[in-house]
């Protein structure tokens, strides 16, 4: 049995100390460059990627009874891979005979073995980008970063997190009260980490492991089997996964069914029956809103991490960087074609304009900035592939074709920008993908008040705001905290309200609709497992 704890000791305390300092730290370079993944990373990458296209994915020892897979990347082709799968509760019962095992391991074994799991990820990052750029249809850059160093990131803040709430209370202690003249009471106490129960990650189609990865490792590195449900559209980034996962468990002897794919078909999809099955216990998810709904109602017996829709709002109140300020927004507006749970949507600009470096800017002449811009940004078609991506899902095009007849168009096409009324209904809930409103409010305040009202009663991730009123950032600060939203203030440069750090930025704060989960507090990890204690009166 390998010893992965001390291989990767060191890196583990880095995390750590990172997880509290909350400056910028990474084990796991995001530049896709031959120099840090080796001369010919990025060619085997995509030559693995390829070997895998049209097969039948190996998954050793995994439950089966047929083989399923319908992927097709959104940049035209169809993946043809077809995937172990087997039924709800078989995969249920493979997860139960593991948990066992898993629980009795020791903490550094389980740790170490998480750590092993994210190194090897590493190591396959360039494949984890073609994966990943051909389920979700990121371009190629953002895939490998989202699908690979900055996903791993995310998982190992989690374990960084699992390790520190683990650790932090002794597990043994002999506890001695005085008794005056008596003999003092002496008891031995011993404490036991037991895990919650099965985990089941429920992937988007979207960021299939950025966003499935902190939950996943969080469960394993407690003690939890892990049932990974991918989205039917991505599997192959979270297939990949499982599969390095499992190698690494069966290394480290703990048992290889403690991960376990679960692959379905959109006509015959088996989550729900996963999710409410009484020995789950914990569900990861990322979707919508409705589905969230579903869970909280239906899988009672569960607790449960989400991550839903939101509306993000930008108040542009004034600025002494008016086209910095644009081209900002145009590649956040454009990026990965508003695809992100990140991204604007609702900008709000007081109707009778705003006070810029450049004088003073009407409505009109500010959604005519943002336009100018987007489209300096994308005027080149490659950079703008590069930028944009493709579109996921084709309701995502439904939607955008549906919301541009419900306001003035400022610019047509990817990203769409309408004008529309404060009230418009369009605007009061998520319109996810290519689409921004430019709303006209009554002032900079009354921006902020409806931007915070609204994520309030349908949640936010993200705010922005652009001002050169330093009182009025303070009560746009303490506006967005009250209802838990992180704000940006002022960015002009390379940094985009769109971007969430690992080990710095705590990514959605679970106090809004948005979300009820937060990547990675302590409390996204601390309940997936109990102290429970035995005591018995000391003999020596």
């Amino acid at each position: 049995m390998t010893d992965h704890f001390a291989r990767h000791r060191r890196m583990l305390d880095d995390a750590v100390t990172a997880l509290h300092a909350r400056a910028f730290w990474t084990p796991f370079p995001e530049v896709p460059s031959g120099r840090i993944y080796g001369d010919t990373a990025r060619a085997d990458g995509e030559a693995a990627f390829r070997a895998l296209v049209g097969r039948d994915f190996a998954l050793p020892g995994h439950p089966e009874r047929r083989r399923l897979g319908a992927e097709v990347s959104p940049w035209g082709d169809s993946l043809r891979i077809a995937y172990p799968a087997a039924d709800a509760p078989v995969l249920i019962a493979a997860a139960q005979a593991a948990a066992e095992a898993l629980a009795a391991a020791g903490v550094e074994t389980r740790v170490g073995a998480c750590l092993e799991i994210l190194a090897r990820l590493n190591r396959i990052s360039f494949l984890l980008g073609h994966a990943t750029m051909h389920t979700t249809g990121q371009a190629f850059a953002m895939a490998f970063q989202a699908g690979g160093p900055h996903a791993q990131d995310r998982g190992l803040e989690a374990v960084a997190v699992a390790w520190t709430e683990m650790t932090r209370f002794a597990d043994t202690a002999r506890w001695e009260k005085p008794q005056g003249k008596a003999a003092p009471l002496v008891i031995d106490k011993h404490w036991t980490l037991v895990p919650a129960g099965l985990s089941l990650a429920i992937g988007c189609n979207t960021f299939p492991t950025w966003n499935s990865y902190p939950g996943i490792f969080a469960s394993l590195a407690t003690g939890n089997p892990v049932i990974v449900k991918p989205h039917p559209a991505a599997i192959l980034p979270l297939a990949l996964t499982v599969q390095v996962a499992r190698e690494v468990l069966a290394e480290s002897g703990l048992p290889a069914d403690a991960v376990l794919l679960a692959v379905d078909e959109p006509d015959a999809p088996i989550t729900k029956q996963l999710a409410t099955d009484p020995a789950v216990r914990l569900i990861d998810y990322t979707g919508s809103s409705a589905f969230g709904g579903w869970l909280r109602e239906n899988a009672r017996q569960a607790q449960i991490f989400t991550e839903e829709a939101g509306v993000n709002g930008v108040i542009i109140a004034a600025t002494d960087d008016f086209d910095g300020m644009c081209a900002n927004l145009a590649f956040s507006l454009s990026l990965y074609s508003g695809q992100m749970c990140t991204a604007p949507q609702n900008l709000y600009v007081p109707a009778a304009g705003i006070d810029t470096e450049q004088g003073h800017k009407s409505f009109d002449q500010v959604a005519d900035g943002l336009a100018q811009a987007i489209d300096a940004l994308l005027a080149d078609p490659k950079q703008a592939a590069g930028i944009c991506g493709a579109i996921a899902n084709p309701a995502t095009l439904d939607r955008a074709a549906n919301a541009r007849d419900q306001g003035r168009v400022i610019r047509d096409g990817t990203p769409l920008l309408l004008a529309v009324d404060a009230d418009a209904p369009v605007a009061q809930a998520e319109c996810f993908g290519p689409v921004a409103f430019l709303i006209p409010c009554a002032d900079a305040d009354d921006g902020i008040a409806r931007a915070a009202r609204l994520a309030a009663t349908k949640g936010a991730i993200t705010a922005a705001l652009y001002d050169t009123d330093e009182a009025r950032i303070r009560r746009a600060a303490q506006a967005f905290a009250r209802v838990g939203v992180n704000l940006s203030v002022n960015l002009t440069g390379a940094i985009y309200v769109n971007q969430s750090a690992a080990f710095s930025d705590f990514h959605v704060t679970g106090a809004n609709p948005a979300g009820n989960a937060c990547l990675t507090d302590t409390a996204f990890v601390a309940t997936r497992f109990r102290r429970v204690m035995w005591r018995r009166p000391a003999t020596v």
